[in-house]
């Protein structure tokens, strides 16, 4: 009888990590689920890299590590202007968002455009940093 019980876990277990497995490349890497704009920003693929800056999940490494391929390193960097409203930010003259900033590929710029369902959730606009840096940056629509 206690080993039915074992092979029941054991089967459970099994079964959520596949589903887990399943949602993670569903959500990141598979080419269902999401269609790009028919006109998304251009990505000049002349350029090695562009630089983003990261405010919400994506200053998370295993996050990055999951959507780009890679962690790469994350900057600390600073938004003057605006303020973070939960999962966007917002034009605000005396405030600031503090986030990374991240030097990514052009590949690695159209696997984020997918993490953020660009056209669908977010729009990528391009700002000035604090230290004059200009970067790529996820607006919600």
């Amino acid at each position: 009888m206690p080993m039915r019980w074992v092979y029941r876990i054991g089967l459970l277990a099994v079964i959520a990590i596949a589903l887990g497995f399943g949602y993670l490349w569903y959500t990141f890497q598979s080419p269902y689920g999401y269609e790009a704009p028919a006109n998304p920003p251009i990505i000049d693929r002349r350029l090695e890299h562009h630089t983003v800056f990261v405010y919400g999940t994506l200053r998370y490494a295993p996050i990055r590590w999951l959507v780009m391929g890679r962690a790469g390193t994350a900057t600390p960097a600073t938004l003057r202007g605006y303020t973070r409203d939960e999962l966007d930010i917002s034009p605000a003259p005396n405030e600031q968002v503090d986030g990374y900033t991240l030097s990514v590929t052009s590949d690695e710029l159209q696997r984020l455009d997918r993490y953020e369902h660009l056209g669908e959730r977010y729009r990528r606009v391009n700002v000035k940093l604090d230290n004059g840096q200009s970067a790529w940056v996820y607006r919600r629509l």
